[in-house]
């Protein structure tokens, strides 16, 4: 089976965060993208530990589709440094897995959206 992602992003605001997200979709860089806000960040920025609310983005998406997904990220991204972790998914629900690869493959049809249940993500 192909190696699936779960890749993670912060942003400040639903607005931008909405965006991101249909944008990875629609291109089908990404099969899923949810969206939790008001995820409380505190880091150090520039010599300064700053504290942020922030809508963090869980990414479904395949190692092959990673790096242009990554070069999507950064370049429609509000933040100078943008956070783009990307983490191996090792095991899951073999149905949803192969939705995932499918959903994240340009050219190529997800299914409908009965195929996996809207509470899949």
């Amino acid at each position: 089976m192909e190696p699936i992602l779960l890749v993670l992003t912060n942003l400040p605001d639903s607005e931008s965060a909405r965006s991101l997200a249909c944008r990875l979709v629609q291109s089908r860089l990404a099969a899923c993208v949810n969206l939790m806000p008001g995820v409380q960040s505190i880091y150090h920025w520039q010599g300064v530990v700053e504290q942020a609310t922030e809508v963090t983005l869980l990414i479904k998406t395949t190692q092959r589709q990673y790096h242009q997904l990554e070069q999507e990220i950064v370049a429609n991204h509000p933040y100078e440094v943008p956070e783009v972790i990307a983490l191996p998914v090792t095991d899951g629900h073999a149905p949803y897995l192969h939705w995932v690869i499918a959903g994240a493959s340009a050219g190529t049809s997800a299914g409908s959206s009965s195929d996996v249940p809207s509470d899949h993500a």
